[in-house]
């Protein structure tokens, strides 16, 4: 794994509310880098090294902000998080705003593309509602029978908030 796709995990850990961890777990991680590189090229760069400079802010709320105001707030930068953060959700590379590929550019790559058959599977998306993605992972016999509920979340750790409200936080 190069020093990018491990820079790559820790602006999606943090972006996500998921930890690196559970990110590998995934299996995704050169794949949605590689997805997103070729969508943005050297921007992709930018963004990680505009993470890396992130002032860590005093406790939780204080990095959250600097997050929010440094990388998803930016002009250039925050939609391309945005896409990254939906990626690690859906498994899906959602096109970039036209408003946005106007003023950067971007790669003709840049349309709705789903990375994987595996990146709909291991899409964030089923943990963070405690649920299985129809169709795929089988849960068992009967299993829908009950609604999915959102499961607890570690509130020491890398996730302060559900994943459930990061997705609702960050609009599109």
């Amino acid at each position: 794994m190069t020093a990018r796709i491990r820079e790559f995990l820790d602006f999606s850990a943090e972006a996500t509310a998921f930890t690196r961890f559970e990110l590998l777990g995934t299996g995704q991680a050169e794949a949605y880098y590689a997805a997103t590189e070729k969508v943005v090229g050297p921007v992709l760069g930018e963004l990680l090294d505009a993470y890396a400079r992130l002032e860590p802010g005093h406790g939780m709320d204080g990095r959250k902000a600097a997050l929010r105001r440094g990388i998803f707030g930016h002009e250039k930068l925050g939609a391309i998080a945005r896409k990254i953060t939906k990626l690690w959700y859906i498994g899906i590379w959602y096109e970039l705003p036209r408003a946005w590929t106007e003023a950067y550019g971007a790669l003709p790559p840049n349309v709705d593309t789903m990375i994987s058959g595996a990146s709909y599977a291991e899409g964030l998306l089923w943990t963070a509602i405690g649920a299985h993605p129809p169709g795929a992972k089988p849960p068992g016999y009967g299993s829908w029978a009950d609604p999915p509920a959102i499961p607890p979340f570690d509130t020491n750790g890398a996730r302060e908030t559900a994943p459930a409200e990061v997705i609702r936080r960050w609009p599109t």
